[in-house]
This record gives C-alpha cells, structure tokens and sequence, in this order.
C-alpha cells in the first residue's frame, strides 16, 4: 500500500517523533507508576558504561531508573524497535527499514548486556504492554521486580 503522505509531509510527520518524553510510552508508564503508589523512580538518569566489543561506551540513559533496586526500565516503541506482535514493515525503502530496525535491537541487547555486567537488572517493555487492558499484568510484574523478585526477560 503507498503511503498516504506525500514524502515532505512523511518527513515532516517522522521528525516530530521525539526519542524520549512520548506520551504513549514514557508519560504512560509514569501515569501508571503514579496512580498505583510505585516511588522511587527518576526519568532520564545517564549511566555509564564501559566500552566493550559489542558497546561503544559512555552513557546511557533508561526511560525510568530505579536507583535503590538497580533496576533500568525501558519502553520499546513496537515500530522502532521491531515488535514480534505489531511490527510493519513499511512497503517503501525496505533494505533501509530492515537495516534501521536490526541496528536498534542489536544496541538494545548491547545496552541491556553492559548494564548487567555492571549488576543492573535491565526491565525492556514493548509499547503495546502499556496498554489499559494489560495494566493489571503490568503492575503486578513490577511490583515483583521491584521487591526483589521475579526473573528478568
């Protein structure tokens, strides 16, 4: 199917796409933390790393840092970065898409494997799992994490 946007308004549309502070994924979750009593969370917060093989270096920064618990949580958006359930491939540039997708989850596992070297327990949640239907799941996995239970996925 061609794209409905003419390719000035599809960049336009593309660029206003913001890398932190989306509403339906960090201001979402923040919504969720707050109106179920979870504290101790901070937004942002860079951590370093050390340079290895399969990272670059330097730092870091979680959606959401849970400092007490070393517990780093990010919201992955399901188009950019590859969602099993809701992934589409766009029909136009394929090789650049498929190309663009596979560099983002392959520094996500980078990022994900420094932060456990470094003895952070890393918490990936897909933008889909934030949804209102699923909020009681999601709660309640937090929940154990943050006690000090439950395995990482």
């Amino acid at each position: 199917m061609p794209d409905v946007f003419s390719k000035a308004k599809r960049s336009e549309v593309m660029s206003r796409i913001r890398s932190h502070g989306n509403k339906d994924t960090e201001q979402r979750l923040a919504a969720v933390f707050r109106a179920h009593g979870i504290t101790g969370w901070r937004r942002q917060v860079r951590l370093r790393l050390e340079k290895t093989s399969s990272h670059p270096g330097g730092a870091v920064r979680p959606d959401f840092v849970f400092r007490l618990q070393k517990l780093a949580v990010f919201v992955d958006g399901c188009f950019w970065h590859g969602c099993p359930e809701h992934f589409r491939r766009p029909q136009t540039r394929q090789k650049f898409w498929d190309a663009k997708i596979a560099r983002n989850q392959a520094r996500d596992a980078a990022v994900t494997r420094a932060l456990r070297r470094k003895g952070w327990r890393v918490l990936r949640l897909w933008e889909h799992e934030l949804a209102v239907k699923r909020e009681k799941r999601l709660v309640a996995r937090l929940l154990r994490l943050l006690s000090g239970g439950g395995v990482m996925e």
